[in-house]
């Protein structure tokens, strides 16, 4: 008897707020035999990933309350969901966007109006280059955690999120209101998750990340100082050395000269 491959009957999650496109996508993948799933937004897409473990989600970008962006943070910054291929399906066409999904870790892009020969090409794909499913038992077999694990879990996942979206635009202004909401949460939450897995507020954290990077740069580039404060998400030269100068306990330019003299 020949051993199931990995797009013979695969659970696919379809997260899309369009009942039509949800009716689509249901007949176009059970029609080759895929077992489907769907959501009608982020924070349920996420939250039944969490607990049923597709082998592959088709995410919608442009959704009312947690977009496709932040559902993907949440995804790709828990362990549990992080290995499974998102393929992001949206009317959005604009390169930026469909760089930004890429780099939030989703395998492909796919923009509507879609082929169904296409999506059906590519979700075939990412299933057989997915790592095998018969090796390990099922994941939604496993017992679930008790609710107080879950809760922790439910934190770790919002700030590592967080961090990964602050650490990947340091040099960006940034707004809790804004941040929280790119990683489908409020402000609150976001503050006490962050609070509790770094025992630090989420400016403090960024303080701290762009004066560790700031001293790599002055270590590592010729680039002046004005420049890297720029780069680092200061608005001016000033700012940057006042703070640096607080946590590292020297100026810009002395933390150079001591640096590339060690060297020496």
């Amino acid at each position: 008897m020949k051993s199931a491959t990995p797009t013979n009957g695969a659970k696919i999650r379809v997260v899309d707020d369009s009942a039509i496109e949800q009716f689509t996508l249901r007949e176009i993948l059970s029609s080759r035999g895929y077992r489907v799933g769907s959501a009608v937004d982020g924070r349920q897409g996420y939250e039944m990933a969490e607990l049923t473990r597709p082998d592959l989600i088709v995410l919608d970008i442009v959704m009312d309350g947690v977009d496709g962006f932040a559902t993907c943070r949440l995804l790709k910054a828990n362990p549990q969901t992080a290995p499974i291929p998102v393929i992001f399906l949206s009317s959005a066409h604009d390169e930026h966007e469909r760089i930004e999904g890429l780099t939030l870790g989703a395998v492909d892009f796919v923009a509507k109006p879609f082929s169904a020969g296409e999506l059906l090409a590519r979700i075939g794909i990412h299933l057989r280059l997915a790592h095998p499913r018969t090796a390990a038992p099922s994941p939604a077999a496993l017992p679930e955690p008790a609710d107080t694990a879950a809760d922790t879990r439910a934190d770790e996942v919002l700030a590592a999120a967080a961090r990964r979206y602050i650490d990947d635009n340091l040099a960006e202004p940034f707004n809790l209101d804004d941040l929280a909401r790119r990683v489908g949460s409020y402000r609150e939450k976001l503050s006490r998750a962050f609070l509790a897995r770094h025992g630090a507020t989420v400016f403090t954290y960024i303080r701290d990340q762009r004066i560790i990077r700031g001293a790599a740069m002055l270590r590592d580039t010729d680039a002046g100082i004005a420049e890297i404060a720029a780069a680092v998400g200061f608005s001016n030269a000033g700012n940057f050395a006042t703070a640096f100068r607080d946590k590292m306990g020297v100026t810009p330019g002395g933390y150079r000269k001591g640096e590339r003299g060690a060297i020496l």
